[in-house]
């Protein structure tokens, strides 16, 4: 019954009855349209015209950020955006502009909100098109076709003046005018007369029409977005932590762009797979970028070892040098924390279902999403309508890399996302059938993103010129990644702690951390610091301190804890290579951990922290009155060569 309302609902809206049934295949934008028309409703009333439903159902399937729905579906209601081509600047000015408050008089003028084409300027703009292409016109008759361009005018509105137009000037068809146009020889753009692209438009030959395939992606390669700049692809979903992690990454990167070839090492590459080398390469280079070779060893059971090599060999036989040769078997580790990491957010479940009741698109809802008992699937829906992908899924075969280490293997859809991550990818570049991964791929990096603050091994920092007579409270998310989760303070005194490791007096290339001459960002404080003087007795720091803003920009932020508890921090190895889990080799005591004070009201037994930087924590059962013990259950980093 629920199913039968919701159909009603739609085709209500104007919807037609299959496109009604395909919306409510997927879960996201059926959800998403229900709630706009509900908004709409609140101001136009329990009826809505097909127009305006058709713009609704636009804004549902396409928008990713749902922060903009209620702005969006008031403009709409309003009437002030009321075209396709309106919509469609919308969406993409909302994309590109992330961050609050949205300027609504720049939004108004770039988007055409309140802009009505008359038919009057449509009939004006389309006299001019025929007129300009008139001798073409008679020669070719009903075989040229002759569009016309008005920015925020109905496609449909166009065509109907366009063949009224031509119908005044040319009379009805004849049987020539059946016939199909002539192909002619295509040539090189460069070759012909330069023209511009509104001429191409209107002749009806497209780029599509007169360019290669390799040179329609190279002219799309224009439009990528810049590094750091990720947020304005489309699809791309925002989460509060977002802009912060861009800003991360570009620090990483450098600015400088990033690709990867990823092939399979089960079998021969193909002229498919040169397409992908020659533009992917092609494409790092030409911006002064590099491209990794990351080889996709995630299926033991179709990959060989003599495909690595011989994949190598062709790629450098095409010209093309990787920046490095990397593996997805390198990563397994981290991977696998990471599923482990979903399952406790609730984001995934272990699935019984065999191999052949997930195939298709619309397979039967898994009895164990809801109850954790044997594949890995993330709970969500992709874009193509696929619920629940496998992340990892159980393979009793060797791998050539890792030997028996694993009996379960990640996934295309789980590893390829987390795996560009690590690397710091800027571009992933795919073809059209890679589409629909989309999803999963955003969806990935924003649900394994949560930060809290700890320090190991500390080193004193004095900080002189304090911008406060005694200290500061700073506002923290408690979770970086949903910032509705709410904040908690910690106090920001001119003494801090941070880690031993964040600070070097003679850096090797490529730190970036606190040195001479190179000051660092205190993470959540809106302030840089500054070395001043190295104090060697107790190892302490004298540091100068100045807003973030009021200066050039660090090169990176690090974490710190200021008024601290002291702890005992244990870091356990992998305990079953030994027969005493108490084995020196084991496990590494920290005594002189400090720790935020926000943590000393729910420090019991077995509640689990991630101390930002350094992975994640149980409070261990041996903690007592006046002494905290933490102990790791998971790290961040992990030698991918260890044992």
């Amino acid at each position: 019954m629920a199913a039968l309302d919701s159909l009603l609902f739609f085709t209500g809206l104007g919807l037609s009855e299959q496109k009604a049934r395909e919306t409510l295949k997927n879960q996201t934008p059926s959800a998403q349209l229900r709630e706009a028309a509900t908004q709409a409703q609140q101001t136009l009333g329990s009826t809505i015209d097909k127009a305006t439903g058709t713009l609704l159902h636009g804004l549902a399937s396409r928008l990713r950020d749902t922060r903009r729905l209620s702005f969006l579906v008031s403009c709409i209601a309003s009437k002030k955006t009321h075209t396709e081509p309106q919509l469609s600047a919308a969406l993409d000015y909302v994309r590109s502009h992330p961050l609050d408050p949205i300027d609504t008089a720049d939004f108004e003028q770039e988007c055409g909100v309140g802009v009505t084409v008359t038919p009057e300027q449509i009939e004006e703009a389309v006299e001019a098109a025929i007129n300009k292409h008139r001798p073409q016109l008679l020669v070719e008759r009903y075989r040229f076709n002759a569009r016309a361009v008005l920015k925020w005018a109905g496609g449909k509105m166009i065509k109907n003046e366009v063949d009224m137009q031509v119908l005044h000037l040319l009379g009805p068809k004849m049987v020539a005018d059946l016939e199909k146009k002539p192909k002619v020889a295509k040539v090189r753009l460069e070759e012909t007369d330069p023209r511009t692209a509104k001429d191409v438009i209107e002749n009806a030959e497209t780029a599509d029409q007169t360019l290669s395939r390799m040179e329609q992606l190279r002219g799309e390669a224009l439009k990528f977005h810049k590094p750091g700049e990720n947020y304005k692809t489309p699809g791309y979903v925002m989460t509060p932590h977002t802009m912060n992690l861009l800003k991360q990454h570009l620090e990483i990167t450098g600015g400088h762009r990033r690709t990867r070839f990823p092939p399979e090492p089960n079998g021969i590459l193909h002229i498919g797979h040169a397409k992908a080398i020659n533009f992917n390469f092609g494409y790092a280079k030409a911006n002064n970028g590099i491209c990794f070779l990351c080889f996709d060893d995630t299926n033991p059971k179709k990959e060989e070892a003599k495909f690595f090599p011989a994949i190598y060999d062709m790629v450098a036989w095409l010209g093309c040098t990787p920046y490095r040769v990397t593996y997805a078997s390198d990563y397994f580790d981290q991977l696998y924390s990471w599923a482990v990491e979903l399952i406790c957010r609730g984001l995934a479940y272990v699935c019984h279902q065999r191999g052949e009741e997930l195939k298709g698109h619309n397979p039967l809802p898994s009895p164990w999403r809801d109850e954790g008992e044997a594949t890995l699937r993330m709970k969500l829906v992709m874009e193509d309508g696929e619920m629940d992908p496998v992340a990892h899924r159980v393979k009793y075969t060797p791998h050539h890399r890792t030997g028996d280490k694993w009996c379960i293997y990640p996934t295309y859809d789980y590893t390829h996302c987390l795996c560009d991550s690590i690397e710091h990818i800027t571009h992933l570049l795919c073809t059209r059938e890679f589409q629909a991964q989309c999803s999963s791929y955003f969806w990935l990096c924003n649900a394994l993103d949560v930060y809290s603050m700890a320090v190991l091994e500390s080193r004193r920092v004095i900080i002189t010129k304090f911008p406060a007579a005694k200290s500061l409270d700073i506002q923290v998310p408690s979770f970086p990644a949903d910032e509705t989760k709410g904040f908690h303070q910690v106090p920001f005194a001119p003494i801090v702690f941070i880690e031993r490791t964040d600070f070097k007096e003679e850096p090797e290339p490529g730190f970036k951390r606190l040195a001479w001459g190179q000051p660092v960002g205190l993470r959540h404080t809106g302030y840089v610091i500054e070395l001043q003087r190295v104090v060697q007795g107790p190892q302490c720091l004298e540091v100068t301190c100045r807003r973030a803003d009021a200066g050039e920009k660090p090169k990176t932020f690090i974490h710190w804890v200021s008024q601290p508890l002291m702890c005992q921090v244990r870091l356990y190895e992998r305990l079953f290579q030994h027969k005493n889990p108490e084995d020196p080799t084991s496990i590494t005591m920290h005594g002189g951990g400090s720790i935020s004070g926000l943590l000393c009201g729910p420090g019991k037994p077995f509640n689990e922290f991630q101390f930002e930087c350094l992975g994640y924590f149980s409070v261990d059962p041996d903690s007592h009155q006046g002494k905290l013990v933490f102990s790791r259950t998971v790290s961040l980093k992990e030698d991918p060569g260890k044992v």
